[in-house]
C-alpha cells in the first residue's frame, strides 16, 4: 500500500462545450510524492464535505498556532490517515480567503489563507469551489483563494480569475486514470457574479454540466467525477431538485458509457443519503467536514451540524477500450468535528478506542443507507 499517493496534475484547455478539443500539459510529480504505479490496478478516491470556518474555527486556528498566525492543520490531523492512503483526494472548499488579518465567519466568510496549507498537509489533491459563498468577497476572494491553493499545491474547480481558466478542465492523475473534476453550486447568496466575469463561479445548469463532462471525456478523461453544492440546508433527505437532477446526469450516456462517473454533493450542512443513480454513485450530501457550532432555521444550535461522511471509492480500469472504469468498492466513513476540542474525529477509529460515539456514528449509518445503497455494496469503513 502507498504511504502517500501522487498524483500527478494536468490541465486540459477547453472551451466547455460538447464537442470541445483540450489540450493537455502534464506536470512533472511534487517533492516528497511518489509516481503512480505502474502496474495500473486502479485506485482509491475519496472525497470529504464543507470546510466552512467560523470565527470560532478561526479563534481555534489561531490559538493552534500559538498565537501567532494560524494553524488548521491539528484540526485535519484525525483524518489524515485515511486521506493520505487515498491515490486521489478531494474536498469542498465553501469560503473564500481574505488577507492581512481581515476574517471573518457567518455570514460572508474570508478565511485564513492557512486553510490551504492545511489541506494540502492532509493530503488532498484537489477541491471543489463553486459554492453559495464563492461571492462573499467579490473577484478579490475568488482570486486570493485559487492563489493560496496553488502555492499550497492544491488543484480547485469551480471558481475562476479569468475567462481562460473557467474554460480549464481541471484533471488529476490517479495511477493511470486521469479523473476530471467539474464543480457547480445552485446560487450565490444573491450576490451577482462580477461586471464583465460572467465566468466567475460555475452555476447548476443540467445542459451545461452533461456538455462539459463530455468535453472532459472527449478531451481524454477516464472518470468524471461532478461536484455539486445543492439541497436544502437541514434536510437529512435529499430535495426533489436533487433527485431529478441526480437521474438526469446519471442518465447522460455517449453511445454506451455514462458522460459522469461520480457524484459528490455539499451544502446541507447534514449528511446526506449515498445512492446508485442508473448504476452510478450519487453521493447527495457529505455535510460539514469542519464547521463551528452551527444553528438551524428555528435558531436552535443543531449538532447534526458537525457530523460528516468520507467518501471512498475504489475504481477498477475497464476490461476492454471504451468502457468505463467501474466502482468496485464503495464505503463510507462516519465523521464528527468536536467543536470543543476543535477535531475532525473519524468516529469508528474513536469507537475503537473507546470514545463514546456510537449513538451519533449509528445515526449518520442510518441517513446515509436510507435510499438502499447497502444493497448495492455500499460499506462502513475506517
Amino acid at each position: 500500500m502507498i504511504a502517500r499517493r501522487q498524483q500527478v496534475a494536468l490541465a486540459l484547455t477547453a472551451l466547455l462545450t460538447a464537442g470541445a478539443a483540450c489540450q493537455a500539459e502534464g506536470h512533472a510529480p511534487s517533492a516528497g510524492h511518489p509516481a503512480p504505479s505502474a502496474a495500473g490496478r486502479g485506485f482509491t478516491l475519496v472525497a470529504s464535505g464543507d470546510v466552512l470556518p467560523h470565527s470560532s474555527i478561526i479563534d481555534r486556528a489561531r490559538s493552534d498556532a500559538g498565537g501567532t498566525g494560524y494553524d488548521f492543520r491539528p484540526m485535519l490531523a484525525g483524518i489524515q490517515p485515511v486521506v493520505s492512503r487515498a491515490d486521489l483526494a478531494l474536498c469542498h472548499m465553501e469560503t473564500v480567503y481574505g488577507a492581512n488579518g481581515d476574517y471573518t465567519g457567518y455570514p460572508t466568510f474570508k478565511s485564513p489563507p492557512q486553510v490551504a496549507k492545511a489541506l494540502a498537509t492532509t493530503g488532498y489533491d484537489g477541491c471543489s469551489t463553486a459554492s453559495n459563498h464563492s461571492l462573499d468577497d467579490g473577484a478579490d476572494g475568488i482570486r486570493r483563494t485559487l492563489d493560496a491553493l496553488d502555492r499550497a499545491g492544491v488543484r480547485h474547480a469551480g471558481t475562476a480569475r479569468a475567462e481562460v481558466e473557467a474554460r480549464t478542465v481541471t484533471v488529476l492523475r490517479a495511477d493511470r486514470a486521469q479523473v476530471a473534476h467539474l464543480s457547480y453550486t445552485y446560487d450565490t447568496n444573491g450576490f451577482p457574479l462580477p461586471q464583465g466575469q460572467p465566468w466567475a463561479v460555475n452555476l447548476i445548469d443540467e445542459k451545461r454540466i452533461v456538455a462539459d463532462a463530455r468535453a472532459a471525456r472527449k478531451a481524454g478523461a477516464d472518470v468524471v467525477v461532478v461536484s455539486v453544492h445543492w439541497g436544502t440546508e437541514w434536510q437529512d433527505t435529499p430535495d426533489e431538485r436533487q433527485l431529478s437532477l441526480a437521474r438526469a446526469l446519471t442518465a447522460a450516456r455517449t453511445g454506451q458509457r455514462p458522460d459522469i462517473d461520480l457524484i459528490l454533493g455539499t451544502h446541507a450542512h447534514v449528511p446526506q443519503a449515498y445512492e446508485k443513480v442508473n448504476g452510478t454513485w450519487v453521493v447527495y450530501g457529505m455535510g460539514d467536514q469542519i464547521a463551528g457550532a452551527t444553528y438551524n432555521h428555528e435558531g436552535a444550535q443543531d449538532p447534526r451540524g458537525n457530523q460528516s461522511t468520507l467518501g471512498r471509492f475504489t475504481f477498477a480500469p475497464p476490461e476492454r477500450k471504451g468502457q468505463r472504469w467501474r466502482v468496485t468498492k464503495a464505503e463510507f466513513v462516519p465523521q464528527l468535528f468536536d467543536v470543543d476540542a476543535g477535531r475532525v474525529v473519524n468516529l469508528n477509529e474513536a469507537l475503537a478506542t473507546g470514545a463514546d460515539v456510537r449513538a451519533v456514528r449509528d445515526r449518520i449509518r442510518t441517513v446515509v443507507l436510507s435510499r438502499g445503497a447497502a444493497q448495492d455494496g455500499l460499506a462502513m469503513g475506517r
